[in-house]
């Protein structure tokens, strides 16, 4: 009796119609834009002159309130609009493995909630605050599925290689996910 062989497994492990798990989420290596705050600060002063013209759907100028200065603060940040919402999220810590950093943004709006926000369609006010956790999901949802043409340039600066929506969405699962989350409430004002 002859002995028919196969290439294919029997353990079950592989299979062969199914995508492979995707890759931990990674940085571009050596970006030192992204790997310090004083590179994000860099990056934001580069993007805020044209951010504050005609944002890029998606994105827009985060204007807070000094804490200690009492002087108005820009942020560039990707920030989506859904209703009288902005949904905006502090990246987490660039690489420190420090989950106690905190950008002075984020210090301003702890201690002045009112802010203004620059994005297509004009300039608002509202106020800004920490998520909520029944309101982590629905935020979640808007924030990691909305993608816009900016998002591929974005992706391509943090994640190098060629940018897809599936890449831009992981990214944003991410930056949400690792990150400080908040909702700027434009009806509040």
């Amino acid at each position: 009796m002859t002995e028919i062989t196969s290439s294919h497994s029997d353990s079950g492990d592989e299979r062969p119609d199914e995508a492979p798990a995707p890759a931990p989420y990674s940085e571009r290596p050596r970006n030192a834009f992204v790997r310090s705050a004083a590179g994000g600060r860099v990056l934001s002063a580069l993007m805020l002159p044209d951010f504050m013209l005609v944002p890029p759907r998606g994105f827009g100028v985060l204007t807070t309130t000094g804490r200690k200065t009492g002087k108005p603060r820009r942020k560039c940040v990707r920030g989506i609009h859904i209703g009288e919402k902005v949904y905006v999220v502090m990246l987490g810590p660039p690489l420190t493995g420090n989950p106690n950093v905190v950008a002075g943004w984020l210090w301003n709006i702890r201690a002045d909630p009112n802010v203004t926000v620059r994005i297509r369609g004009g300039m608002f006010k509202g106020v800004a605050r920490e998520l909520k956790p029944h309101e982590a999901e629905q935020a979640r949802e808007a924030y990691c599925d909305a993608v816009h043409a900016f998002d591929y340039a974005m992706c391509l600066f943090h994640r190098g290689g060629r940018p897809t929506r599936a890449k831009i969405q992981e990214m944003t699962r991410h930056w949400f996910d690792t990150g400080t989350p908040l909702v700027v409430d434009l009806a509040a004002v």
